[in-house]
Formats: C-alpha cells, structure tokens, sequence
C-alpha cells in the first residue's frame, strides 16, 4: 500500500505562526481510494458488523466519514459547528487550541464510528464523543486519519483511538 504520510503536505506558521499544519488536500486529491482503504483497515469485520452509521466531524471529518459510509453501505451523521444544524439540535462547548467552540447534532440512536481527520490535542474528539452521548447514540470506535500525538495514547470512556497515520 502507498505510504500516505508521503502525500501529506506540511505548511509551517498555519494558521498562526508556530503550528505546523499537516494538509491532507493532495493526499485526498491524488489518493483518495487508498486514503479510505487505510480507514476501513483500522476496524476488523466483525467491528464493521457492530456499527450502523459513522459521524463526521466538521469539516474534513465529513469528507471522510461520508465516503466511508458510502463504501460501506452505512448511513452518515453530522457533528457540525454552531448554527449550521436546522434545530432541534444537541450542542456541547470545548476548548479548542486555539479558542473555543460549540458542536451540534440532531438527536439519533444507533452504534456510531467517530470520524475526523486529525487528533492534536482530543477536544474536538472528546467533545464531539461526548454529545454522540448527549444526542442519544452509543459509540463503537473512534478514529482519525492522523494522529499527531500530542497526546499519548489518546483514548475516549476506553475506545482508544484508530489512525491511519501516526506522527
């Protein structure tokens, strides 16, 4: 399989000086299909078989979890920012690293696969975990394309966290 971290294009002092981003934009562009091939290996199928719907994390998590979804015929749910959502919505507030924000979903039920695209420091994980709760779904797994490890062995209630790439 091709080595996507090669693909991944890294952009110093963005968005504010001193962060490193790592930008996915010419990994999904030119390996889209090998992008979700890695995502679709991080859970066994018997996993698989435990999972109804995979929620997206706003905005490239829906890129990914949406065409997860669609590969393996499961439904897709938005975790959106603030005010996007037409209510009655289920909101949570978190720190971000550089601010704050406020998560949103519609209220559901079913076993959920937590998408996003990359884990820095886990307060968009763990917030986004948390209203999955509040909203009425229970989750089987939580998973990234990158983990930066800023945080060790980042885990959510016990489900660690799956990436695909691993810095």
């Amino acid at each position: 399989m091709f080595d996507l971290k090669q693909a991944i294009a890294d952009v110093a002092d963005f968005p504010r000086p001193g962060i490193l981003f790592r930008d996915i934009s010419p990994l999904l562009r030119d390996h889209f299909d090998a992008t979700l091939q890695a995502l679709d290996a991080l859970l066994t199928e018997q996993e698989w078989r435990e999972v109804d719907a995979l929620a997206g994390i706003e905005s490239r998590g829906f890129i990914l979890g949406a065409a997860l979804a669609a590969r393996r015929g499961r439904g897709f749910v938005l975790v959106r920012k603030q005010g996007k959502l037409p209510p009655p919505v289920v909101d949570v507030a978190y720190d971000l690293e550089y601010g704050s924000g406020v998560l949103e979903m519609q209220r559901g039920q079913g076993r959920l696969l937590l998408v996003d695209d990359v884990l820095a420091t886990g307060g968009t994980m763990t917030a986004a975990a948390d209203l999955c709760l509040r909203a009425g779904y229970r989750l089987q797994a939580v998973a990234a394309l990158i983990d930066l490890n800023l945080v060790s062995n980042y885990s959510w209630r016990g489900l660690r966290l799956r990436a695909a790439i691993n810095y």
